[in-house]
Order: C-alpha cells, then sequence, then structure tokens
C-alpha cells in the first residue's frame, strides 16, 4: 500500500477507536491499532487537523487521547440532555475537600479535617466519590491504619486534565488571590456548613 493511503488508514484507525470509546484511550491500545512503526504523535495531530472547526476535538487527558466536546459548546449539550453543569453543582465543602485531596493525596479524612478547621464528613467524601472523583488510596502508617483518599481518572477527564502535573501551582493560586498564602492555609479555608 502507498505511504499516503498507508497514513490515511491508520488515521481512519486512531479516529474510529477514539471515537468509539468513552475512556481516555491509551498508546498502548492505538499502537495495537496502527503498529509500532508508525508515528502515533503525528498521526493523531493530522486528525486533530482535520477537527478543526468540528464542535469536538481530541483531547489529552488521563493518559490517554479522548475526543471531547470543544469547551465553547458545553451549555448547549447540558441545556439539550437538561442537565447542570457537574462542577458548578459541587458545593463549597466538596469543592474545598476535593481541592485537598487533589494537591495533597494520599490523605486522610482526619488530616483534611485539621487542614479546614472543622470535621468532614463521610457523607460529604461518599458524595465525592460516587461522582467518580475520588477514591480510596493505600491505608495511612498512622495509628488505626485509616484510609487515605486519592483522585480518580474520572477527576482528570472531568477537570480536563492529562495528570496531576496540570493542577495549578499553589502559589499561582495565591497570586491570583484564589488562596490564602500556605502558611495560612489551616486558618482561612473558606467552609460553609453541609446544608448551605
Amino acid at each position: 500500500m502507498p505511504q499516503a493511503l498507508r497514513w490515511r488508514e491508520w488515521m481512519a484507525r486512531v479516529e474510529a477507536v477514539l471515537f468509539s470509546s468513552s475512556e481516555p484511550v491509551g498508546r498502548d491500545v492505538l499502537a495495537r491499532v496502527v503498529g509500532r512503526d508508525c508515528a502515533l504523535d503525528l498521526v493523531i495531530e493530522d486528525v486533530s487537523a482535520e477537527l478543526a472547526g468540528r464542535p469536538y476535538e481530541i483531547a489529552r487527558t488521563a493518559g490517554g487521547w479522548q475526543f471531547r466536546t470543544r469547551p465553547q459548546h458545553a451549555d448547549a449539550i447540558r441545556t439539550a440532555r437538561q442537565e447542570g453543569d457537574p462542577t458548578r453543582d459541587l458545593t463549597q465543602s466538596e469543592t474545598l475537600v476535593l481541592t485537598i485531596i487533589a494537591y495533597m493525596q494520599p490523605v486522610t479524612r482526619s488530616a483534611i479535617s485539621r487542614m479546614t478547621g472543622r470535621e468532614v464528613s463521610r457523607d460529604l467524601i461518599a458524595r465525592l466519590h460516587r461522582q467518580a472523583l475520588i477514591a480510596r488510596g493505600p491505608r495511612s502508617p498512622e495509628p488505626g491504619a485509616p484510609y487515605t483518599y486519592v483522585t480518580t481518572p474520572g477527576f482528570l477527564v472531568q477537570f480536563g486534565l492529562e495528570t496531576l502535573r496540570d493542577l495549578p501551582e499553589l502559589e499561582a493560586l495565591e497570586d491570583a488571590g484564589l488562596l490564602k498564602p500556605t502558611a495560612d492555609l489551616a486558618l482561612d479555608l473558606p467552609i460553609v456548613s453541609e446544608d448551605g
């Protein structure tokens, strides 16, 4: 098969696999589809270039690639599905706990409580777990061996991150005024009651 036709076939295969998957697809899976000798990153770049101007794109997320709707179309999709924005549906307390888990993982519930200055309920942890944003991590070596909590690949997908290294640096959040300086973190975190 001529090189140009082989390249088009590889592009079609990659696009088909990504299109059919509801989860991010890793390099190893795509390499099985096109062969190890294929310049996979270039194939994905070419498929992405062909999608320019379309309402969807190929995104690098959670250690693989996935088709996703472009962010500017999210409101239209939520309206059509009569859904709210899942990230806007998180309470302030859930957002705070999820942020602590993302930056401090693996972290115990008691450590999160110490950082926030108030008890973090099992119910709050369970809600984040049901949304597939967090999971149990390894048991802590502290007395009683409590579970720790970590973020999930679903967290990465939900927030459009490839890896946890893509989280904003704490200093950048402080500079933007979104977070008190690290020294004051335990004292000044905004906590609201679970009811409001």
